[in-house]
């Protein structure tokens, strides 16, 4: 193998990591905000708890993304 093609290689795994990475981290974003709005809607505690359970969520999730952003009212 050439010194070209082991560079190339190597740059096309760096980016793909990079790819990844970034679809791993959006998400996880997607999946905490619709954490989120399953806790807006739930009627109480233990209906979010089930929601959350059945649609493979976590609640966690939703706080820890709730905490980087601020809340949007509307």
């Amino acid at each position: 193998m050439s010194t070209e093609r082991h560079i190339t290689l190597v740059n096309e795994q760096s980016e793909f990591a990079e790819a990844r990475s970034a679809e791993k981290a959006e998400n996880a974003r997607q999946c905490a905000v619709a954490a989120r709005t399953v806790a807006s809607h739930a009627t109480d505690a233990d209906d979010c708890v089930s929601l959350l359970a059945m649609l493979g969520l976590d609640a966690l999730a939703g706080k820890q993304v709730g905490a980087a952003q601020p809340a949007v009212r509307g």
